[in-house]
């Protein structure tokens, strides 16, 4: 098992840098109950699209790679606010970062393998014999 820790690294923090950069709009522009579901939202989306993109260059260990991108867009948060209260709607956000993460790590894993010359082998059509 290989971790890519400078993609997952960089995943983390750009998913996480791609949360604030959506829902701080979606205040100013919707409101307060709009921010608050976009949290959770992008909480999901950033992770999932980043550890997909980490998966995209990766060979194995997908969903770790995955998960660990999900772990660093939550910490980098905790990092940000360290000794401000959490409220729940911040932990589930963190929960979702996590569930978005391994997400995106069981979608590459599942493209590599219908990408991989073994899966082609599998997959290839049968000719019927004349």
């Amino acid at each position: 098992m290989r971790i890519d820790w400078i993609r997952v690294l960089l995943g983390g923090f750009l998913a996480e840098l791609c949360v604030f950069a959506v829902v701080f709009p979606v205040r100013s522009l919707f409101g307060q109950q709009a921010f608050l579901v976009s949290i959770l939202i992008a909480s999901a989306v950033m992770p999932f699209v980043f550890a997909h993109w980490v998966g995209r260059h990766i060979e194995s260990a997908f969903v770790l790679n995955g998960t660990l991108v999900g772990v660093v867009a939550a910490l980098f948060y905790l990092v940000l606010a360290w000794g401000q209260p959490q409220p729940l709607l911040y932990k589930i956000a963190h929960g979702l970062k996590l569930v978005g993460g391994v997400a995106g790590g069981l979608l590459a894993s599942h493209r590599a393998s219908q990408s991989s010359p073994s899966s082609k082998l599998n997959h290839a059509p049968v000719e019927p014999k004349p």
